[in-house]
Order: structure tokens, then C-alpha cells, then sequence
């Protein structure tokens, strides 16, 4: 069973830079897309990043391109999001999550990711 821990979240200024990681443990991310997702209070949960077994190839959400960027070490089976001029909108609980199976373009629904973490809270002052 494959284990996904997050870390890394806290409180920041709009501005600020945070650095998530997501630690796997059970098994490895084995070749699939890693992703993270965030959910705000109220809203649904919603993609944010995507990457690749290789890490040649990521995906974005809008917004967050140009100010987010995902990274994976399988040899440590981790995946980070390095989170740069952070906004009060970006606060939400992160996760990531593993795809559940192996797809050219990863798919952007949640539904489609089988194993998650407990999520790592962000929290972007004004």
C-alpha cells in the first residue's frame, strides 16, 4: 500500500515562497503521474500541478503557472511544489496524489488519482 505524507505547509505573507514535499513510503510512485491538488474552505478540490515518472514533462494549472513549479526524485520518492509569489488565493490544504494509471496527458479530475495524503495546510496572509 502505497503511504503519501505531505509537508512543508505553514503561514506566509502574500509575496512569499513556500516549499511543499510529498514523501512516499509502503511502495515507490512506481511510473505514474504525480500530482498535487488544493482545496480552499468551501470550494472543491482542484488540480494545481502534474508531473511525469521521468519529470520531463509537467502540467499547471493557470493559476499558478509561472509561479509554481513540481519536481520529483524518484531514487527518494519524493515530489515537491515549490510555491513562489504567493497570493491569499493560493490558501488551501494541499495534497498530492498518485494517477491511477498511466496516461499520456494526466487527467486534471481527482477522481482519477487512487492514493492521497493527509494534505499540508497554506495559509497566505494579505
Amino acid at each position: 500500500q502505497l503511504q503519501l505524507v505531505e509537508s512543508g505547509g505553514g503561514l506566509v505573507q502574500a509575496g512569499g515562497s513556500l516549499r511543499l514535499s510529498c514523501a512516499a513510503s509502503g511502495r515507490t510512485f512506481g511510473t505514474y503521474f504525480m500530482g498535487w491538488f488544493r482545496q480552499a474552505p468551501g470550494k472543491e478540490r482542484e488540480f494545481v500541478a502534474a508531473i511525469s515518472w521521468s519529470g520531463g514533462t509537467t502540467y499547471y494549472a493557470d493559476s499558478v503557472k509561472g509561479r509554481f513549479t513540481i519536481s520529483r526524485d524518484n531514487a527518494k520518492n519524493t515530489v515537491d511544489l515549490q510555491m513562489n509569489s504567493l497570493k491569499p488565493l493560493d490558501t488551501a490544504v494541499y495534497y498530492c496524489a498518485r494517477l491511477s494509471r498511466r496516461m499520456v496527458v494526466p487527467s486534471r479530475s481527482q477522481r482519477e488519482y487512487d492514493f492521497w495524503g493527509q494534505g499540508t495546510q497554506v495559509t497566505v496572509s494579505s
